[in-house]
């Protein structure tokens, strides 16, 4: 079977890092059927930047496109741009756009992310709520309630944080971790707000994500280890009712950062099997062989969904693979990254607390960095935490992925060289 005759035809529905992934990855290996790209946003852009340069102010959305424009027509990609996808047809496959046109291919990959999570909150705007995707659709400059998906997000919110102006996040995750530090930087008055103690612990581990929730203290943001039971948009502003808090408290705005939803509306609506996510074999193939799904939309079947960057990159290698009728390539350990008050953090593997079964290992001071928290099962290492430490992260992805037996004694000492042990493995 020759690459061109895999299919004539493909459109990719989703312009964030999943789909334009899909579409590289098809035209870099040979596919030379007609392409398209259908995209929600004015171009395809990077979102990991929308919580720090972006918010900051420091980059435009021409500099966190995931690909120059001039790249689209160069690799033959119909580029569809402030368009969205309102029905699926999956065996005829055609989609309908929102503008009444309708695209028809041989195989449809939907990469259509996801929507902020509204947690379940009494509001004044409640008639807003009735549909589960409305949340985003709420006029921020009448609620004062915020999320953080896209560009718009991003450019309302950022108009808002002058300097000491009254923020409130709500979720103390990745995102709002690194919009309380942006919001610092721009001079904001921030408070933060998790019932986790400390949060993302399970990500990091419980030591690092301490260490890691007590610089907001430091940085001047005040947490709170609560949960919000109301919020109220007046016209002095927000009003926050704090679980254990006597008293509410005004904020000139306030972010919810609570996670995400699979955008799978369409997906649903077409009669594919949708469960937390468009579910997908290894292949990203959905209940219809004509479907594939990518992304923050999608979830593999018997895994938990992946919402990080690298994970909808693979996404869409896996799919173009599927296309080509190609293997796709051998799956490695997952990574991610997160940014704040100027310190950089990669994880890799599966972080662990101690236990009869695992052992943490401390390289370097933990608290003062570069440092990295090793997690061990036996002499393997399977996952690790480094703050400030790339080439740490970097070697402890490829212990993990090669099997390499080490002794905690090595890692732990930081004049050890990580790359002798890779190769002494060989």
């Amino acid at each position: 079977m020759t690459v061109s005759s895999v299919a004539s035809s493909v459109v990719v529905v989703g312009g964030g890092i999943a789909g334009v992934s899909t579409v590289a990855e098809l035209r870099k290996h040979g596919y030379t059927g007609e392409l398209t790209l259908v995209s929600a946003d004015p171009i395809p852009y990077d979102r990991p930047p929308l919580s720090k340069d972006y918010l900051l102010g420091a980059k435009g959305l021409e500099s966190i496109s995931l690909q120059a424009p001039e790249w689209y027509a160069e690799q033959r990609v119909d580029l569809i741009t402030d368009a969205l996808v309102v029905a699926l047809d999956p065996a005829a496959g055609t989609v309908e756009l929102s503008d009444g046109r309708e695209l028809s291919a041989d195989r449809i990959v939907l990469a259509t992310g996801g929507h902020s999570r509204w947690p379940d909150l009494e509001r004044v705007v409640r008639e807003l709520l009735d549909r589960p995707s409305a949340g985003r659709d709420i006029p921020r400059s009448t609620t004062g309630i915020h999320t953080l998906r896209s560009d718009d997000d991003a450019d309302a919110l950022r108009h808002v944080l002058l300097p000491r102006a009254r923020l409130l996040v709500v979720g103390a995750g990745l995102i709002g971790a690194e919009v309380a530090s942006t919001a610092r930087k721009l001079e904001c008055e921030v408070v933060l707000v998790d019932p986790a103690d400390p949060p993302i612990a399970p990500a990091v581990g419980v030591q690092v994500a301490t260490w890691l929730h007590s610089l907001h203290a430091v940085h001047g943001v005040e947490t709170v280890t609560a949960t919000v039971e109301k919020l109220e948009s007046t016209s002095a502003g927000v009003v926050a009712h704090i679980a254990g808090e006597a008293e509410p408290r005004t904020f000139d705005a306030v972010l919810l950062a609570v996670g995400m939803v699979p955008d799978a509306a369409v997906a649903k609506a077409a009669g594919l099997e949708v469960d937390n996510g468009v579910l997908v074999d290894d292949r990203q193939v959905t209940s219809h062989p004509n479907v594939l799904a990518v992304g923050d939309c999608a979830r593999r079947r018997g895994h938990r969904r992946a919402e990080h960057w690298e994970a909808a990159l693979h996404d869409g290698q896996r799919a173009a693979a599927t296309i080509l009728g190609v293997e796709a390539g051998a799956e490695t350990a997952p990574w991610f990254w997160t940014d704040r008050y100027d310190l950089h953090v990669e994880v890799v593997g599966e972080m662990h607390e101690p236990d009869s079964e695992h052992e943490s290992v401390v390289r370097g001071t933990l608290g003062e960095p570069p440092f990295s928290v090793f997690i061990l099962r036996g002499e393997r290492v399977i996952g690790a935490v480094a703050v400030d430490d790339p080439a740490t992260a970097k070697a402890a992805r490829r212990l993990i992925d090669r099997g390499v037996d080490v002794r905690a004694s090595a890692l732990a000492d930081p004049t050890t060289d990580l790359r002798k042990l890779l190769r002494a493995a060989r």
